[in-house]
C-alpha cells in the first residue's frame, strides 16, 4: 500500500481544488454488530466518497454524499416546498461528513469477489458501530489503495501538523488499520438474536463475526473457484512483426495489464516490459511492448488506439486491433509521474505527427502543451463550482416493456403489397433528422422523401405526412446532403450535392421546394448555420454559410446571388472548413478538417481566438446559448472547451469577444469511451467508433446539462455535471439492434432523445439509458413490439398537412 507515496504527491500538490480524491460510486451503511437497534441500516443507496480540504490547515474531510436518480431530487423539492428549514434538513440528509483522525480507524477491505469496502467508527454511536462504504464493482483495486493511502496523510497531518511529505513509514504505519476486522453490511453476517441479548460478551460476539464472515468468504470463494474453471478468460493475441524503426521517440519500462472481458476488469501480464514508440516510415509510427520471455504487442500509431493517460494512477490506457479485426484493451502502469511524461510526450509526438503531417517540434510550446492536455484524464477548472449548484445526477436504469413503451414510429416498411415503396424496392435509409424548435415535429430524411412526425405531450411520435418527392423547382428528384429549419419552421434549407454553388427552400406548410438560391458564381456551400442559435423560432431570413475557405452570410432577400460581400471573410489558405454554430448573441464557432477552431465576435473580421489542431477532423459542432461551452465531434472522440478566460487582461471574457492570452489557451477535456468499453463494443459490432455530429440539450431558458451522439447501434449521452467534476462514470448508453442514424434532443428537454433508426424513428427517455456494463453492452434488443402508423398509398401527400 506504502508505494502508493507518489501517487499521492502528485494528488496533494494542487491545492487549489477543493476535492483530492474520490470514489464516484457505491453504498454507504451503518453497521451496529453490538446494538439492539438492529444490525445493518442502509443509509445512501447511491452515493460518492470523497476527501477534501477544510479551510483550516491540516485538516481534511471524509465525505459521502448521495447521488439521486432521474427526477427524484426534484420530486423531493416538491414535497418539501419552499421551507427554509426543510433544505437545511435537506443538506445534513444527502450528505455525511467526518474529520479525518486517528480516531476513526479508518481502513478498507477488498473481500472475495473483488468487493471493496472502506470502514470507520461511528464516534457519535454507540460502542462497535461502523460506517461502511461499499464501493461498486466498476472501482478497481489501485483506486482503492489510492484512497486509503490519502486518508492515512491526512490524519498524519493533523495529528503532526506539518505535510505529509516529512512522513517517514514507521510515522504512517500508526494510521493503518487494516488489522481490524470490518464485518459485512449484509444481513447474512448479522449476530444471531442470542447475541444481541448480552452485550456484555464483545468478545464471543466478535469471535462469532469473524467466524461467520470466514465462512462467508470460504463460501464465495468456492463458488468463485468453481465458476472460474467454466470461465474462459481473455489471453493476449500474437504480436506483430515489428518494422524496423528509424527514430526512437519514447522507451520507458512499465507493468502490463490486459482487459478480461468475463471478469469485466484489466488482469497483469507480465511485471516488467518496455514500451516503445518509434518511427518506421514517413509520417509513420509504431508502439511494440516487449516482456523478458515474449513480445506482447506491436501495431500502428494511430487515432483508433484511443489513448487515455491518468496521471492519477500512473497509468496509460490503450485499444489494440489485430488483424483478424478482434479488439483488445491494454493499461500499462508506470512506477512514477516522469515516467509516464516521458512516454505521453513521445507517444502523443507520433500521433500528432501523423494526423497532421508537420513534426511536432514546428509547434510552439503552448500549442504542445494544448495537446498533451487534451490527452489527460483531467478535472475541468469549474468543477467545483458546478460541484456546489447541485448534485450529482444518476440515471435511472428502467427497461421498458413494448406495450408502454414511447412511441416508436416506422414508414416504407410494411410488408403489404399496397405499400408506395417498401425497403427492398427503396433501396433508401433514414440519414438525417431537423428536430423543430417553435413546433412540436421532428423531420426524418430518407434518400428524396422526407417523414413528418409530431411530437405528442405525453413524450410520444406521431406520424403526420410524408414529403414523397424532394425535388428542384425545375422539376429534378435529389437526396438532400442537408437540412436546417428556418423562419419559425415553416421553410426548410436544402443542400443539394449535385448543385454545390446553390441552397433550396422548401415551404413546409406545401411540403414542396419553391425557391433555388443561387449563392455565388465562384463561392460553393460546404455547409450551412443559423444566424443565431435560436434564430429558426424567429422570422430571421439570413444565416451563415461556410466553404472549404470562406465564411460569409447569405441573404435570400437579395436579387441574384445570395451572398452579402460585405459579409465575406475568405482565406487565401486551404482551411478545409467543415462545421459551423452559434451563439444565442450571435458569436460564431468555426471548425475544420484540420482539426482547429476559430472564434469570431462577427462576420467580416478576424477571428477573435483560434484553437490549435489536435489532429483528427472535426466532422461536427456545436456552441452553448452563452458561449461559455465548445463541443467538437472527431470520429473517435468529443471535445468540450471552457471558452470562459479565467486570468489576465481579459479576465471574464469569452473567447469569442477577447482573444485567449499567447501562454493561456483554455484547457481542453477530451470525452472518450472508456477503452474496456470500446473494445466492448467493437467486440460486439466488429467495428470502428464512428460518432455521430454530438450536440447540447437546448432550449431558449434551458441550461446545457447534457451532451448526446451514437456510434453504431449504440446511443451515449454525457452528463455534463459528472464530465466537469471529472467522475469516472459520466455517460450512460441505449444499444439498438440496428446502426443509429442520426439523434439529437427534444427541444426544451434533456430527457427526451429523438432516435433515426435506418427504417425507425423513436423517442425515448433517457432514464432508459444504461450505465455501460458487460451486460448493457452485449445485450441484444428486443425488437420494437409496437410502431406507430405506417406509411400507406392514402398517406403519400403531396398537399397541405
Amino acid at each position: 500500500m506504502f508505494m502508493l507515496r507518489n501517487v499521492t504527491k502528485y494528488l496533494f500538490g494542487d491545492t487549489s481544488k477543493e476535492s483530492i480524491v474520490e470514489i464516484p460510486q457505491g453504498q454507504l451503511y451503518l453497521v451496529r454488530p453490538l446494538s439492539p437497534k438492529g444490525y445493518s441500516e442502509l443509509i445512501f443507496k447511491d452515493a460518492a466518497a470523497t476527501i477534501r480540504r477544510t479551510g483550516q490547515e491540516y485538516q481534511y474531510q471524509l465525505v459521502v454524499q448521495r447521488a439521486y436518480e432521474e427526477g427524484e431530487e426534484e420530486l423531493l423539492a416538491e414535497e418539501d416546498g419552499d421551507d427554509g428549514a426543510a433544505e437545511a434538513l435537506s443538506a445534513d440528509k444527502d450528505e455525511k461528513t467526518f474529520l479525518l483522525d486517528q480516531g476513526l480507524h479508518f481502513r478498507s477491505e477488498i473481500r472475495d469477489g473483488g468487493e471493496a469496502v472502506f470502514a470507520w467508527r461511528d464516534l457519535s454511536g454507540d460502542p462497535g458501530d461502523l460506517y461502511e462504504f461499499v464501493c461498486d464493482r466498476s472501482v478497481q483495486a489501485p483506486e482503492v489503495g489510492t484512497f486509503e493511502m490519502v486518508a492515512i496523510k491526512c490524519q498524519y497531518e493533523r495529528k503532526f501538523r506539518k505535510p505529509q511529505e516529512a512522513a517517514t513509514e514507521k510515522e504512517l504505519q500508526q494510521f493503518n488499520f487494516t488489522n481490524q476486522t470490518i464485518p459485512s453490511a449484509s444481513a447474512l453476517s448479522a449476530p444471531t438474536a442470542g447475541a444481541i441479548d448480552h452485550p456484555t460478551r464483545p468478545k464471543a460476539i466478535e469471535e462469532s463475526l469473524v467466524k461467520q464472515t470466514q465462512k462467508d468468504l470460504s463460501s464465495r470463494t468456492t463458488k468463485s473457484r468453481s465458476s472460474d474453471k467454466e470461465v474462459t478468460h481473455t489471453t493476449a493475441p500474437p504480436s506483430a512483426m515489428t518494422p524496423k524503426g528509424a527514430e526512437v521517440l519514447a522507451k520507458e519500462r512499465a507493468e502490463l495489464h490486459l482487459f478480461d472481458f468475463p471478469s469485466g476488469s484489466f488482469m497483469l501480464q507480465d511485471r516488467s516490459v518496455v514500451a516503445t514508440v518509434s518511427e518506421v516510415g514517413r509520417w509513420e509510427y509504431w508502439l511494440q511492448i516487449t516482456g523478458e520471455e515474449r513480445e506482447w504487442l506491436g501495431q500502428p500509431v494511430v487515432a483508433d488506439i484511443n489513448p487515455v493517460f491518468n496521471f492519477e494512477y500512473l497509468s496509460f490506457i490503450f485499444n489494440h486491433y489485430t488483424e483478424d479485426g478482434s479488439a483488445y484493451s491494454w493499461l500499462l502502469r508506470f512506477a512514477d509521474q516522469e515516467t509516464e511524461e516521458r512516454f505521453q510526450e513521445g507517444l502523443m509526438r507520433a500521433l500528432w505527427e501523423r494526423l497532421n503531417e508537420i513534426k511536432w517540434t514546428k509547434s510552439t510550446d503552448d500549442e504542445r502543451q494544448y495537446v498533451l492536455d487534451a490527452f489527460q484524464d483531467l478535472t475541468m477548472e469549474d468543477a467545483e463550482n458546478v460541484a456546489n449548484e447541485e448534485a450529482d445526477e444518476v440515471e435511472e436504469e428502467v427497461e421498458q416493456d413494448p406495450s408502454d413503451s414511447q412511441q416508436a414510429e416506422e414508414y416504407d416498411s410494411d410488408e403489404s403489397a399496397d405499400d408506395v415503396i417498401t425497403k427492398a424496392d427503396d433501396g433508401n435509409t433514414n440519414s438525417q433528422l431537423a428536430v423543430g424548435y417553435k413546433h412540436d415535429r421532428s423531420f426524418v430524411v430518407r434518400g428524396s422523401k422526407i417523414g413528418v412526425f409530431k411530437h405528442t405531450p405525453n413524450n410520444d411520435l406521431e406520424f403526420s405526412t410524408n414529403i414523397s418527392k424532394v425535388e428542384t423547382p425545375g422539376g429534378k428528384l435529389f437526396s438532400p446532403k442537408k437540412v436546417m429549419l428556418h423562419s419559425e419552421d415553416t421553410d426548410m434549407i436544402l443542400q443539394n450535392e449535385a448543385n454545390p454553388n446553390a441552397l433550396y427552400r422548401m415551404d413546409l406548410e406545401y411540403g414542396k421546394v419553391v425557391d433555388e438560391w443561387k449563392i455565388h458564381d465562384d463561392i460553393s456551400v460546404k455547409t450551412f448555420a443559423p444566424e443565431k442559435k435560436f434564430s429558426q423560432m424567429t422570422g430571421e431570413q439570413t444565416f451563415l454559410g461556410l466553404s472549404h475557405n470562406a465564411l460569409y452570410r447569405v441573404d435570400p432577400r437579395l436579387s441574384g446571388n445570395k451572398m452579402v460581400e460585405s459579409d465575406l471573410k475568405q482565406y487565401t489558405s486551404k482551411n478545409a472548413f467543415s462545421s459551423a454554430a452559434t451563439t444565442e448573441k450571435g458569436y460564431i464557432a468555426v471548425a475544420s478538417d484540420k482539426g482547429d477552431i476559430r472564434m469570431f465576435d462577427k462576420l467580416g473580421l478576424r477571428a477573435k481566438s483560434q484553437l490549435p489542431a489536435l489532429g483528427d477532423n472535426i466532422i461536427g459542432l456545436d456552441v452553448s446559448a452563452d458561449g461559455r461551452w465548445v463541443l467538437a465531434t472527431c470520429r473517435t472522440f468529443l471535445l468540450l472547451i471552457d471558452t470562459l478566460q479565467k486570468d489576465g487582461k481579459n479576465e471574464g471574457k469569452l473567447g469569442f469577444e477577447k482573444p485567449f492570452a499567447k501562454d493561456s489557451k483554455p484547457q481542453p477535456k477530451r470525452l472518450t469511451l472508456q477503452p474496456s468499453h470500446v473494445a466492448q463494443f467493437h467486440h460486439e459490432t466488429k467495428a470502428a467508433l464512428s460518432f455521430t455530429p454530438a450536440r447540447f440539450n437546448t432550449g431558449v431558458d434551458d441550461k446545457e446539462t447534457s451532451i448526446i451522439t451514437a456510434t453504431g447501434p449504440f446511443i451515449i449521452t454525457w452528463n455534463m455535471k459528472k464530465v466537469l467534476a471529472g467522475r469516472k462514470d459520466p455517460y450512460t448508453i441505449k444499444r439498438y439492434d440496428q446502426e443509429v442514424k442520426a439523434d439529437d434532443f427534444k427541444y426544451g428537454s434533456d430527457r427526451n432523445v429523438i432516435v433515426a433508426l435506418p427504417n425507425e424513428v423513436n423517442m425515448v427517455a433517457k432514464q432508459s439509458f444504461k450505465k455501460p456494463t458487460r451486460e448493457s453492452i452485449a445485450a441484444t434488443p428486443r425488437a420494437s413490439g409496437r410502431f406507430g402508423s405506417r406509411l400507406r398509398k392514402s398517406d403519400v401527400v403531396n398537399s397541405p398537412y
